[in-house]
């Protein structure tokens, strides 16, 4: 494996789970040795552009300069350049050295949408991860392990990362999901070991984003006592909206891990808004602060 985790893998299977989303499942040589220490890990993946066989991607050349190796990356031409989006790793394999993705079905299919719906055995993507580049202040294990209760919450697009921490759940741990999906049709099985409740919300034929479903449901729970930690993802308006929420109710900044995964009528090759800013500011404060020991 290069001294920046860059991958290139390709297809070996494709299963739908429900009408809006398949899990898509990729094997490489990169993968021998891989293991996933945590639950909602990230990755960047890159879509080739039409026309190629495989993602362009600068040489690591063995460097672990992220930020040279980002600068040649986005030299690239842009209609040569890969397309790069945020996902969650669903599951690892070690036994076949291949790890799954779970890709939502999008209404309006953008370039990941547009991929996993034409997927077929042996087309080839790039990975970038994990790392610690991308790491948390503090282990989101840690962070589950402490708390007396979690609460989960997000649309769509948070299903795979969540359904990893329901799974990691320590047994007996009491949990509370509210899970924002279209219709009884998407609704999928969680395992677990944990003491898990879930909603499921459904918006009927409104787009994500658009509905109050789940930014209501949670607002209206009744939260068990004791000292909770809350994981909250999906789209970027509504995270901040049920954070908020969270605050108001008593719940500390620190107990709160939160992640806008997309943007209304926004991708991720626009432009940040200025509540991104923030938000990222926000974020780099509470980073320095954990690594200080000054967050309650």
């Amino acid at each position: 494996m290069n001294s920046l985790p860059i991958w290139f893998l390709r297809v070996s299977h494709t299963q739908q789970l429900t009408p809006h989303m398949t899990r898509i499942t990729l094997t490489g040589d990169d993968l021998r040795g891989f293991s996933l220490k945590e639950a909602d890990q990230q990755v960047k993946l890159y879509f080739p552009r039409p026309g190629q066989s495989r993602p362009l991607l600068p040489e690591a050349d063995g460097s672990t300069d992220l930020t040279a190796w980002y600068q040649a990356y986005s030299a690239l031409p842009e209609d040569e350049r890969p397309w790069m989006r945020s996902y969650t790793i669903r599951a690892h394999d070690p036994a076949s050295d291949s790890v799954s993705f779970d890709f939502v079905l999008h209404r309006h299919a953008g370039p990941a949408t547009r991929w996993a719906m034409n997927a077929e055995k042996g087309d080839c993507l790039a990975v970038f991860g994990p790392t610690d580049y991308f790491a948390r202040p503090k282990p989101l294990s840690a962070s589950v392990e402490e708390a007396d209760w979690v609460l989960l919450a997000g649309d769509d697009a948070a299903v795979p990362g969540m359904a990893t921490i329901i799974e990691a759940l320590p047994p007996g741990k009491r949990a509370l999901a509210f899970v924002e999906v279209r219709d009884g049709a998407d609704e999928q099985p969680f395992r677990t070991e944990g003491r898990l409740s879930t909603t499921w919300l459904h918006r009927g034929a409104d787009e994500p984003g658009h509905s109050d479903a789940l930014a209501d449901a949670v607002q209206a729970a009744d939260l068990p006592e004791g000292g909770g930690f809350a994981w909250i993802a999906g789209e970027a308006g509504i995270v901040r909206r049920l954070r908020r929420q969270l605050v108001a109710r008593g719940m500390p900044k620190s107990r709160i891990d939160f992640s806008g995964y997309w943007r209304l009528k926004l991708t991720q090759d626009d432009a940040p808004t200025a509540e991104d800013l923030a938000e990222a500011q926000e974020r780099l404060a509470e980073a320095q602060a954990e690594a200080e020991g000054r967050v309650s």
